[in-house]
């Protein structure tokens, strides 16, 4: 026996994949933008601990800044002293709007 009514489902994937496409842009575009927030936050933490070993050796504010700086651009850093530690914290904004920050320290070399 046949049934009467025959159901047309020519196109469904076409709709089925409007659908689903924009779902899947967002999450590609979140997960590129997630790794270059994470690639930041590492060439970040990297500049830190060179600006606190060249503040360490004796060298200006400036030029540990200026290293930053040049390193990852748009980043700024504060330094503080502890004991025989000179601590260099950087921050630098990212393409989603967030400030990743890094921290690092070195021995002043018992000055």
């Amino acid at each position: 026996m046949r049934c009467r009514f025959r159901v047309d489902d020519r196109g469904s994937v076409t709709a089925e994949f409007a659908v689903a496409l924009p779902a899947v842009v967002l999450v590609l575009a979140l997960c590129l933008t997630g790794m270059q927030a994470v690639g930041q936050q590492l060439r970040l933490a990297d500049a830190a601990a060179h600006a606190a070993r060249s503040l360490a050796r004796g060298e200006s504010a400036d030029v540990a800044a200026a290293r930053v700086a040049r390193e990852v651009p748009g980043a700024s850093i504060t330094q503080s002293t502890d004991g025989d530690l000179t601590c260099v914290t950087a921050s630098a904004p990212t393409a989603l709007g967030l400030t990743v920050t890094a921290s690092s320290c070195a021995l002043s070399g018992g000055r």
